[in-house]
């Protein structure tokens, strides 16, 4: 960017406004330019200043967190970024803000945290270049009728971050009930991912769940990698299963991408879609190209309806990606390519 991301942080707490302030300022290409201690403060300091981005808590005096993005978003769309306690209360909240609106969410620091905020820097410089956000949460989209759906192909995999939690649901939610097994890893904070896949698990045709070690590869089934300490394979050609491996983080994340789907490239060949969805960064474009050399189909989500065309666009440009498509398109063009053939399942 040309010049540095102009930031209202907007917090309860003069400590973690603070905090956050000093955090940002310390990266040159971001700005703090002002900071609020509730709703009411921040409608006026937005006005004044018309920042780029607004770091938002969800817990706060007069209005809370979530009403105040539900305004912003009808009334003057723009980049917001929720601080959350990292609480299963704190995670419901965070995810209602993704799917109103917010770009991304990040966690308050724990006591004893020596790197807090690590990556918020760069999840504010994402935002002021991605431009104002959409209005109100994703539509609901009606499933396909299981009745004209066989499973051929037998196993999706699916990856994404940043604008995950919208994409997701609005992939998922074109799956019938007897949809092809799934595996997806979505950066995440660990306390997040129990209560994201409980809430797929609500609004989608098939059961969702959080993927544990060892839970078998079941049609009608979509696993969600466990945010934070493990990464997420699928292992077994035989009674293909989950399996959660304790690693290093691989291109800075854990659960990675890439660990998912190399896993897949080797159990299943070309009997397996690969997705790649909007993201910050590369995590999942190699493990695609491993997954395409191995006979499997990809897709990636095209830069119009992306949050931020990262991980598909690298993915794109090495090769990896057979299709890209818009949002919109891609459950549908799933199903088309787990289809069984007429003559029988592959």
């Amino acid at each position: 960017m040309s010049a540095p991301a102009r930031v209202l942080v907007v917090d309860d707490s003069p400590t973690m406004r603070g905090l956050i302030t000093a955090v940002l300022n310390s990266d040159p290409e971001v700005n703090v330019v002002g900071q609020a201690g509730d709703a009411l403060e921040a409608r006026v300091a937005i006005k004044q200043l018309n920042p780029d981005v607004v770091t938002l808590d969800i817990e706060m005096p007069n209005m809370n967190g979530l009403e105040f993005l539900e305004k912003i978003m009808r009334l003057r769309p723009m980049p917001v970024i929720m601080v959350s306690a990292m609480t299963h209360q704190g995670a419901n909240a965070t995810l209602a803000a993704l799917e109103i609106g917010a770009f991304d969410c990040v966690g308050k620091p724990a006591p004893g945290d020596i790197r807090p905020f690590i990556d918020l820097a760069e999840k504010v410089k994402a935002a002021a270049r991605s431009g104002p956000r959409r209005n109100g949460p994703a539509p609901v989209i009606a499933a396909s009728p299981a009745a004209e759906y066989r499973v051929g192909r037998k196993v999706v995999a699916i990856g994404s971050s940043t604008g995950g939690v919208e994409a997701l649901i609005a992939v998922l939610q074109k799956f019938p009930q007897n949809c092809p097994p799934t595996v997806i890893t979505q950066h995440m904070p660990s306390t997040f991912t129990k209560s994201f896949a409980e809430r797929l698990n609500r609004i989608c045709a098939p059961v969702v769940q959080e993927a544990s070690d060892g839970a078998r590869l079941e049609i009608g089934r979509i696993y969600l990698a466990p945010g934070g300490e493990r990464h997420l394979q699928v292992v077994n050609p035989s009674a293909p299963c989950c399996r959660l491996i304790e690693r290093e983080p691989v291109n800075g994340h854990r659960p990675s991408v890439d660990v998912l789907f190399d896993s897949v490239a080797d159990l299943a060949g070309r009997n397996a879609v690969g997705v790649i969805l909007t993201g910050m960064g590369r995590d999942g474009a190699a493990g695609l190209l491993r997954m395409r050399s191995a006979g499997a189909r990809t897709i990636g989500q095209n830069e119009k309806t992306c949050v931020v065309y990262g991980m598909p666009r690298v993915a794109h440009e090495m090769g990896a990606v057979e299709q890209q498509l818009p949002l919109g398109a891609i459950g549908e063009e799933v199903l088309k390519l787990t289809a069984a053939r007429k003559e029988g399942t592959e």
